[in-house]
């Protein structure tokens, strides 16, 4: 049942009519995805994680991406792939379920609909978590939702 409360479609950064990335969150990461330009070997990429900051290129080149992240993650479990042409890179949250407005720090920030439909949506898969025998992807909210990481005490580390 979880996968029905997974992000329906992703997230895009587009800068001067250019997609530059696409990302969706969960309530534990924040996975972006970056079409990689053909007829370059795999090994020639790069991707450095650190808590606040993220950087992404093809070696010998100025960085593609060199941005502070919106919010901190835990480095240890950040990783990144590639698959089918694409850099897939997931940053793990260091504060589960906090609704990010964009994983880039001041840049393509989601407008306050979309932003209030991801909390509602983590909220919806922190209740799911919470509760496995439920099923939580047809309900709704009323109002404003309240914030997944503090409703109730808070998110529970089980």
């Amino acid at each position: 049942m979880a996968e029905k409360l997974a992000p329906e479609k992703r997230h895009s950064f587009v800068h001067d009519g250019k997609t530059i990335f696409e990302w969706d969150q969960t309530l534990e990461e924040v996975n972006i995805y970056i079409n990689l330009p053909p007829n370059v070997h795999s090994k020639q990429f790069y991707c450095k994680i650190q808590s606040k900051h993220v950087e992404v290129g093809i070696k010998g080149n100025p960085p593609y991406l060199n941005h502070d992240l919106t919010c901190p993650v835990k480095t240890d479990s950040s990783f990144w792939t590639l698959e089918d042409d694409i850099m897939h890179i997931t940053l793990q949250k260091r504060d589960k379920g906090q609704t990010w407005a964009s994983p880039i720090l001041g840049e393509g920030q989601l407008d306050a609909y979309s932003s209030d439909l991801e909390q509602k949506r983590l909220m919806l898969q922190r209740f799911q978590e919470e509760n496995p025998g439920f099923d939580f992807s047809q309900a709704q909210f009323t109002g404003n939702c309240p914030d997944p990481r503090t409703f109730m005490g808070g998110i529970r580390n089980g």
